[in-house]
């Protein structure tokens, strides 16, 4: 099942630092592989499982686009910390910090 939502994204709030483990992963535990379904262990779905650092790390562009296109998560939006925290966090390196 594929689906795409668009939505336009503004006001991403990038002034203070972020950290994958208490500030992005926890968004993508809660909005991509867990509670989603779309991205969790064993996923097919776009660029398949997003649960570990490396999964993460490895497509952090393909993750960086859709998010800021608004077209993930398909079931729902983020809210403009949990957009920040992603879009920080890979623009300064994204770092498993």
């Amino acid at each position: 099942l594929a689906c795409k939502k668009t939505t336009s994204v503004a006001n991403v709030d990038c002034s203070t630092s972020k950290s994958f483990a208490t500030d992005a992963n926890p968004v993508f535990q809660a909005s991509c592989s867990y509670s989603s379904g779309c991205h969790g262990t064993g996923s097919s779905h776009g660029p398949g499982a997003l649960v570990t650092y490396d999964q993460i790390y490895n497509n952090r562009v393909a993750i960086r686009t859709a998010v800021m296109s608004g077209s993930m998560p398909v079931n729902g939006s983020l809210t403009s910390a949990a957009l920040s925290a992603i879009v920080y966090w890979i623009d300064a390196g994204a770092t498993n910090n």
